[in-house]
């Protein structure tokens, strides 16, 4: 990923700065915010007041909070609670829509930091909202296309692509190593062995840390690899090699499993958006 020059990194920060300082001010119940960013620009941490669905209509963004780090790939979005602190990573040129709901939304909290996946109609309710945004605070059209927004936000379905990081040191060293490089041959007793632990409290520590068995870790971090070039349209073969798997035919099983879509549906619905 190229690294941006600091004159162009300074005004990405100002952008950033203007649009958290519009939406703390703003006074509506739900707004809605653009971004669109480059590949290799971090928005610093930061919070909001209000609840976030942050959505990735195009790219691929990794957000990173204390309680774990989230890959939203395109068609996909996260709800952040308010006041969570978060960075905001772009791993590709990525267009951001966000939604911001003031707190009180009580049937959100069960799916906070969970990923979801923009249904078309969420889709199509996010653009005529942002279309809408400059309309007089009673719009009645405005109005319906929030409420009903609101509305399918709550109904949105969840996809399991968060990434729990470590908080201990080593094993956190060892996950995010395994996070540049993957490879399906990786074992548990070579990362208890380098930890000088037993398997049976390495296993422990590792679901104690992450809430995930060794295996669905490496699984979760194998896809995180792979969906950004899948998202720019690389062929399903190099994304396989590249996740770690030398066999197709067992990445695209694991990939069904945890998105429910094979690569190449997820690669023409990515492009398509």
């Amino acid at each position: 990923m190229r690294k941006l020059p600091q004159p162009e990194v300074e005004a990405l920060h100002s952008d950033h700065r203007h649009i958290h300082g519009t939406v703390f001010d703003a006074e509506g119940d739900v707004l809605v915010r653009v971004s669109d960013n480059p590949a290799g620009y971090t928005i610093p941490p930061h919070s909001h007041r209000q609840i976030q669905l942050l959505c990735a209509f195009s790219g691929v963004v990794q957000i990173n909070t204390e309680r774990g780090s989230w890959m939203i790939p395109p068609g996909h979005g996260l709800l952040i609670p308010a006041r969570l602190q978060h960075s905001v990573e772009m791993l590709s040129d990525v267009s951001i829509k966000s939604v911001y709901l003031l707190t009180g939304h009580d049937n959100l909290a069960e799916r906070m930091l969970q990923v979801l996946g923009v249904t078309e109609l969420a889709h199509a309710l996010i653009i005529e909202a942002i279309r809408l945004r400059d309309a007089l605070p009673d719009d009645r059209k405005l109005a319906l296309v929030l409420e009903l927004l609101t509305a399918e936000i709550a109904a949105l379905p969840i996809r399991p692509l968060g990434l729990p990081i470590p908080a201990d040191r080593r094993l956190s060293a060892l996950c995010r190593a395994y996070m540049a490089a993957p490879s399906v041959n990786e074992r548990l007793d070579d990362w208890a062995a380098k930890l000088a632990m037993s398997r049976r409290t390495f296993t422990r520590l590792f679901q104690r840390e992450t809430g995930l068995s060794f295996v669905a870790w490496r699984q979760q971090a194998s896809l995180f690899a792979c969906l950004p070039r899948l998202a720019e349209g690389m062929p399903v073969t190099q994304a396989a090699m590249l996740a770690g798997y030398d066999n197709v035919a067992a990445f695209t099983t694991m990939f069904r499993r945890r998105l429910g879509i094979a690569p190449r549906n997820y690669m023409k619905a990515s492009l398509a958006r």
